[in-house]
């Protein structure tokens, strides 16, 4: 095939899709990801759960709800974080059931 019969994805889409996979291989953040993929959580019960200060947690959920993989929403005082749609818990899944594909 020639160069002009190919599809190419336009540079901002390349961009974005990199930087969410970039995002995806911390483990920190895969963690945290998981987690929000079972419940709702502010940004306390994340750091207890995985062992983490709430400063550390609330850097990486601003990267995350940056790249719009997380979202929150305000109870009083309190952020409560999940997952921003279905595509990121697909994405999500989909990496972890090849993980432990044998």
């Amino acid at each position: 095939m020639k160069t002009e019969d190919h599809l190419f994805l336009e540079a901002e889409t390349v961009d974005e899709v990199s930087r969410l996979f970039k995002a995806l291989a911390d483990p920190t953040r895969i963690k945290m990801l998981y987690l929000l993929s079972q419940e709702e959580c502010h940004v306390g019960h994340i750091a207890e759960v995985l062992g983490m200060s709430q400063s550390a947690v609330s850097h990486q959920l601003a990267l995350l709800r940056t790249l719009r993989l997380v979202k929150y929403r305000r109870e009083g005082k309190t952020l409560v974080y999940s997952c921003d749609d279905d595509h990121v818990l697909s994405l999500l899944k989909q990496a972890i059931d090849h993980a432990q594909h044998r």
